[in-house]
């Protein structure tokens, strides 16, 4: 296993610890947790793009470590009543639909897509959410189904983009 790899174990780590925190009554603390975890994000797909140390398990365990956080978040923040559980219904079944996609492929032995620029912001947009509503500020939650309709349209580029990658495969092994 290699360094981004830890990282991105790190991360799966930091899913009960920011939990912990959170149900503890430290909320803003438990926000810091998640910056942590998004550090590790950012500091991993950096050692593995300059290293050359990009894999196919890092390439799906990353979005893996994030979409589970950010489930984690989702539903500490509903079940504090932070925002509504229609948002959370919609981030979930966004979520769970791009999890189960990239492993349903994955384990039938297609390419999947590592992480681009849309996901890369869809990430700092909802971490910007996750701020604003952690301040409860009034406009958080607008701001929350705002991010959700960019991570949509992100899943759509997504599937764009397997399809265009997987159909090159199977044209070269004609």
């Amino acid at each position: 296993m290699n360094v981004p790899n830890l990282l991105t174990g790190c991360r799966f780590i930091l899913i009960p610890v920011y939990l912990f925190v959170f149900y503890s009554g430290h909320i803003k603390t438990a926000f810091l947790v998640l910056l942590i975890a998004g550090l590790t994000d950012v500091l991993d797909g950096y050692i593995a793009r300059t290293q050359q140390l990009v894999t196919q398990l890092g390439s799906m365990l990353d979005p893996l470590a994030d979409k589970t956080m950010m489930i984690a978040v989702i539903v500490s923040l509903v079940f504090s009543k932070m925002i509504p559980w229609e948002a959370a219904i919609a981030i979930f079944i966004r979520d769970a639909g791009m999890i189960a996609g990239s492993a349903f492929f994955h384990f039938r032995g297609k390419k999947t897509v590592p992480a681009n620029v849309m996901g890369k912001l869809t990430t700092v947009l909802y971490y910007i959410a996750i701020l604003l509503i952690t301040f409860q500020l009034p406009f958080a939650v607008f701001y929350l189904w705002f991010v959700i309709g960019v991570s949509f349209l992100t899943s759509f580029i997504y599937i764009f983009q397997f399809r265009s990658l997987n159909k090159k495969n199977m044209n070269h092994t004609l």
